[in-house]
C-alpha cells in the first residue's frame, strides 16, 4: 500500500530526472559532430558487415545473411555501456557531480535523468539502422506485435546497459581514460552470436559466446521478428531467450540499478537560514556561519542612559566604545 510521502517523494523523483534527462537532450543541439556520428554508424555498420563479411558467412538453413546481422546489430546498439561511461566519468572529472550534490534533490535523479536521455537516444538509433536494414532486404516476417515485443526487450536492455556505463564512468572518473576503456567494450560484443553463428568456436569461446547476454538479446530479437538465428548449442538462454521465467535481463537491470545508486553521493542538506550579524550584536547573542566554521562570541553593547548624548558629532571612533553597526561590520566575515 503506498502513501501519500511516498507517492509524493516518486513524483519528485521522476520531476528531477526530467530536468536531468532535459540537460542531457539540449547539449545534442550544441554537438553536430554527434549527430554526424549517430546517423552514420548504423549506416556504416549494415553496409560493412552486411556486403563486404555477408557472402563470406553461410547462415544456418541457408537464410539471408543480412536478415541474420540485422537483429544483432541492434543487440550491439542496444548493449549501450561506452557512451554513458563516458559522459559520466566526464561530469564526474568537471565538478558536474560534485555541483548536483550541492542541491538539494534525491538520490536517484541524476542516474535516473541521464540513463532516460540515453535510451531516447539509443531508441532513436535503433529506429535508423531498422531503417537502414529495411532498405537492404531485412523484413519482420512475424507481424507488428511481435516485433513491438522485440523493440520494447531492445530499450528495456538498453536502460539497464546504461546504469551499468554510469556506474563505470564514476569508479572511472576521468573522460580520457573512459574513452579508451571502451574500446574492451566490442571484444564483449564479439564473443558472441551477433555477427557469426558460434557453432565453428572453438568448445571454450563457444560457451563463453552462448550464454553471453547479447547472444540471447540477439537471438530472442530474431525469434521474435521471424528472422534466421543460430543453433543453441544445448545453451539454456539461447534455448529460452524470451521466455518470462528466465532471471538474466530482470537480474542484470537489479544490478546496474543498484551499482549506479550505490555509486551516486547523496545530496547536501539544504542551506538554513541565519540571522543577520548586525542583530546578533545587539541581542548579545552568537552565531555560526553558513559553512560552520566560524563562530561569533557575544558581545555585550554598553547602553547609554537615556538622556545624555555623550557622542556628538562624527568623532565618534575616538571613544572607547563603538557603536553596534561599527562592530557587526568588524565581525562580518572576510
Amino acid at each position: 500500500m503506498t502513501t501519500p510521502g511516498s507517492t509524493s517523494a516518486v513524483l519528485g523523483a521522476v520531476a528531477e530526472g526530467s530536468a536531468t534527462s532535459s540537460r542531457m537532450l539540449s547539449k545534442l543541439r550544441h554537438d553536430p559532430a554527434g549527430i554526424a556520428v549517430t546517423l552514420a554508424v548504423p549506416v556504416v555498420l549494415v553496409l560493412m558487415f552486411g556486403y563486404l563479411l555477408g557472402s563470406a558467412i553461410p547462415v544456418p538453413g541457408g537464410g539471408n545473411y543480412r536478415e541474420f546481422l540485422v537483429p544483432g546489430l541492434m543487440a550491439m546498439l542496444a548493449f549501450n555501456v561506452t557512451s554513458a561511461m563516458v559522459m559520466m566519468a566526464r561530469d564526474a572529472g568537471r565538478g558536474v557531480i560534485d555541483r548536483f550534490r550541492s542541491m538539494p534533490i534525491t538520490r536517484v535523479a541524476i542516474p535516473f535523468g541521464q540513463a532516460t536521455a540515453q535510451t531516447l537516444y539509443g531508441a532513436a538509433c535503433l529506429v535508423l539502422i531498422a531503417l537502414c536494414g529495411l532498405a537492404v532486404g531485412w523484413r519482420i516476417r512475424n507481424g507488428p506485435t511481435p516485433a513491438l515485443e522485440a523493440v520494447a526487450l531492445l530499450v528495456a536492455f538498453q536502460f539497464a546497459a546504461t546504469w551499468l556505463g554510469m556506474y563505470l564512468g564514476l569508479i572511472i572518473g576521468n573522460e580520457q581514460t573512459a574513452a579508451q576503456l571502451s574500446i574492451l567494450v566490442f571484444p564483449f560484443a564479439m564473443i558472441s552470436n551477433i555477427f557469426v553463428p558460434t557453432t565453428g568456436m572453438p568448445t571454450w569461446l563457444q560457451v563463453l559466446a552462448d550464454w553471453n547476454p547479447l547472444s540471447a538479446l540477439s537471438t530472442a530479437a530474431r525469434t521474435l521478428c521471424g528472422n534466421p538465428s543460430a543453433p543453441t548449442n544445448g545453451a539454456w538462454p539461447l534455448e529460452h531467450p524470451s521466455s518470462p521465467p528466465w532471471p538474466g535481463p530482470r537480474c542484470f537491470s537489479q544490478y546496474s540499478y543498484h551499482c549506479a545508486l550505490t555509486a551516486t553521493p547523496d545530496p547536501a542538506p539544504k542551506a538554513q537560514t541565519h540571522t543577520p550579524a548586525r542583530n546578533l550584536v545587539a541581542s548579545g547573542t552568537s552565531r555560526e556561519n553558513a559553512a560552520g566554521q566560524q563562530r561569533f562570541p557575544s558581545i555585550d553593547v554598553p547602553q547609554q542612559p537615556p538622556g545624555e548624548d555623550s557622542h556628538k558629532g562624527a568623532s565618534c571612533g575616538s571613544c572607547s566604545c563603538a557603536s553596534s553597526l561599527d562592530v557587526g561590520r568588524s565581525l562580518s566575515p572576510v
